[in-house]
């Protein structure tokens, strides 16, 4: 009994704890069980929110790899010790994902977020990029259009990624399940949530946020110095070609510029 205890034990040791964001779930599940296949090193997948996942590291929780939707967090580890230089995994855009009855252009978009009566959807600044993005839009809009930032900082909703945030049933999607239910009018997200979502319920719209005030974001990935063996060649290959071919199938940009 004591053997097969310590046999269990040693092989969760020997797999690599990936944490990543939530955004990355379905490109990165796909890419840990290709990684498993070619090299035989077991992945056990935790998603989340970056900010609250950077807390549970900081914390004691036995993350190996970190891949955040955005670069702070995983720099804040790396400055703290124990953690490498973190290196640009993928980008993205942030869309807003509309219900059926708003009817918004990319040109009218911010026009569309102004109305009172429309509801907007955001994550939670800090705990996750998402809504750190979200609030960069909302200084970027008030740069063209002076008193935005200030109506929208007030009637956001800040719906995903606080810690007790409610969770979707088993097999949804969150953002296709808040809009689905009726919690927002537009949900301020990244395009690649707002993509799963359309597949997922297609009456909603995806709407893109004009280039003039757009938020370009970048995913970053960090490795624990000193991990089991299979953490560094998993970070090397999310950066290969063949996972950054699936990354982009889901709709994340290159890493670097090309």
């Amino acid at each position: 009994m004591c053997l097969m205890a310590g046999t269990a034990a040693d092989a969760q040791a020997a797999a690599v704890q990936l944490y990543a964001a939530g955004s990355l779930r379905e490109a990165l599940t796909e890419i840990a069980r290709n990684f498993e296949a070619e090299t035989g090193h077991e992945v056990v997948l935790t998603f989340g929110a970056s900010g609250l996942l950077r807390e549970r590291i900081e914390q004691g929780e036995p993350a190996q790899v970190f891949a955040s939707a955005d670069m702070d967090h995983p720099q804040r580890l790396a400055q703290a010790g124990q953690w490498d230089a973190p290196r640009v995994l993928a980008r993205n855009l942030m869309c807003a994902l509309a219900a059926p009855s708003v009817n918004a252009t990319p040109e009218t978009l911010l026009q569309t977020l102004l109305e009172p009566a429309i509801r907007v959807g955001t994550s939670t600044p800090l705990a996750d990029p998402s809504g750190d993005y979200a609030w960069e839009l909302f200084r970027r809009a008030d740069a063209l259009q002076p008193g935005a930032f200030a109506i929208l900082d007030a009637k956001a909703l800040r719906l995903t990624g606080a810690a007790g945030a409610a969770q979707p049933p088993a097999g949804r999607s969150t953002y296709a399940w808040l809009m689905d239910a009726g919690k927002a009018d537009v949900f301020l997200t990244y395009c690649t949530n707002a993509a799963t979502a359309l597949r997922e319920v297609p009456r909603l719209k995806v709407i893109p946020t004009p280039a003039a005030w757009q938020v370009a974001t970048r995913y970053g990935m960090t490795v624990r110095r000193g991990a089991s063996p299979g953490a560094a060649p998993l970070a090397d290959y999310l950066l290969a070609p063949a996972a950054q071919s699936v990354l982009r199938r889901y709709g994340f940009g290159a890493p670097v510029n090309p």
